[in-house]
């Protein structure tokens, strides 16, 4: 469809989250600390686990990436919504938006995938503890890795260009924080059923199914704990996976409320929320999470803080 007797959209305004001046500088200060809190975490969870020789396992190589993907993630929307915040006008051209949007659904794709390959190698940890190394050799990990990253390149080319590829001829103003697909969607001038029914697909797929690879894993964790008869070794068991459930369950409780509903009649606010707590909270959490509930990372965290201290001692 031609934009007749109408100008197609080269850029996009984007509401954010009040117009109030005060609200926004506060807005920018609390959402400055939360990404600064998110870049040192997710760096500090890379650093230990790429330098502490006790880390060199599986289940930190899948933490490592974890890492590395929430800060891509976050560097794709943060930034821009910081100087928006700071800024009178809240413009973003029609191809920035369109590459925000690729590389939101390339990362957000990317992480359910790793998410999986995190369960099944922790189901593999229990259920089948003395061939764990052998099963999940260095090859393997690095393949799971590199599927887990590129999964996301097919969803995120159909989905971006598809919908970038539809007609915008009339309002150019996006009810968001940034370029996401549900409110993008709305400004589309024809009818957007074929795109809804493929976006649902694809939710299915590149969500519900890594989910679904989930589920399976912890089915077969929850059976194997079960029939330990040591309680001591049930509870090393849970609190090995008990941070990974917790990850999981932030992230893909709110997507789904944004992704299996891309029409939704969520209020614009409370949409805004739901997109906050996956696109900025939870990176943020992940690594308090896997710091405070692992004694492994608290350890090697102390050894590299000791070992620098005593570098520096020697060096005077």
């Amino acid at each position: 469809m031609i934009c007749e007797n109408h100008t197609r959209v080269t850029e996009f305004i984007l509401l954010g989250f009040t117009n109030n001046l005060e609200m926004q500088v506060s807005l920018f200060i609390l959402f400055l600390v939360i990404y600064t809190v998110t870049l040192l975490g997710n760096f500090l969870i890379i650093t230990v686990t790429s330098v502490d020789s006790a880390l060199q396992t599986p289940m930190y190589f899948f933490l490592r990436n974890l890492s590395l993907l929430e800060v891509c993630f976050t560097l794709v929307m943060v930034p821009k919504m910081l100087v928006d915040l700071v800024s009178p006008r809240k413009i973003i051209s029609f191809v920035g938006c369109g590459i925000q949007m690729y590389f939101f659904f390339f990362f957000g794709s990317s992480e359910c995938f790793l998410l999986s390959m995190m369960a099944y190698d922790r189901f593999v940890a229990i259920g089948n503890p003395l061939r764990y190394s052998v099963i999940m050799n260095r090859s393997l990990c690095l393949w799971m890795a590199l599927g887990s990253w590129m999964s996301g390149v097919p969803v995120s080319m159909l989905q971006t260009a598809w919908l970038m590829a539809l007609p915008f001829c009339g309002p150019n103003t996006i009810d968001h924080f940034f370029c996401d697909g549900p409110p993008v969607l709305k400004l589309v001038t024809q009818d957007t059923t074929m795109y809804e029914m493929q976006a649902l697909a694809s939710t299915l797929l590149f969500i519900m199914f890594p989910f679904s690879l989930i589920l399976v894993s912890y089915t077969r964790i929850i059976i194997t704990i079960l029939r330990m008869s040591s309680a001591t070794g049930r509870q090393k068991a849970f609190s090995t996976c008990s941070s990974h459930l917790i990850v999981v369950s932030l992230f893909y409780g709110t997507a789904s409320l944004t992704y299996l509903r891309p029409k939704s009649n969520q209020s614009p606010e409370s949409k805004k929320l739901v997109s906050l707590s996956y696109t900025v909270i939870t990176p943020m959490l992940n690594p308090i999470i896997y710091s405070l509930r692992n004694n492994e990372v608290k350890g090697a965290v102390k050894r590299t803080f000791t070992q620098k201290v005593l570098q520096k001692l020697d060096v005077f």
